[in-house]
């Protein structure tokens, strides 16, 4: 998804300053703008909390997700390191960039399943 600071902005019911302020780090949300901005931008509330609010952490027993989050990300390391496949199959920056976004949600589990989404994208590009 791109949106600039604006439609952000205007999507989450505050001004493009206070995002610019929250991106450069010298503001902190809300706990309802966070949900908000999770929300929009289709981002997992608990890592976006953290992100936002480090200290949450101690507050919340995190193992659990955080060894989840370690599986999730495997595949992802896997499929960047693995430069004979990248090359084979052409990856573009931009496509990698994208497919790194898609890793963050955790769905995907190999990496043959990052080259079936690209071919996917690549298609419906044609159309």
């Amino acid at each position: 998804m791109s949106l600039t600071q604006r439609d952000l902005a205007s999507k989450v019911g505050v001004r493009a300053s206070h995002i610019a302020y929250i991106e450069g780090g010298l503001r902190r949300p809300s706990l309802a703008l966070l949900k908000r901005l999770a929300d929009t931008l289709a981002l997992d509330h608990q890592r976006l909390l953290f992100l936002s609010h480090p200290e949450a952490k101690s507050l919340i027993n995190v193992n659990p997700s955080s060894a989840r989050a370690e599986n999730e990300a495997a595949p992802w390391r896997r499929f960047l390191t693995d430069r004979k496949l990248r090359s084979k199959y052409c990856i573009t920056r931009r496509e990698i960039e994208a497919l790194r976004c898609l890793s963050l949600l955790g769905y995907v589990l190999t990496q043959r399943e990052f080259i079936a989404i690209l071919v996917l994208v690549r298609q419906s590009e044609e159309f």
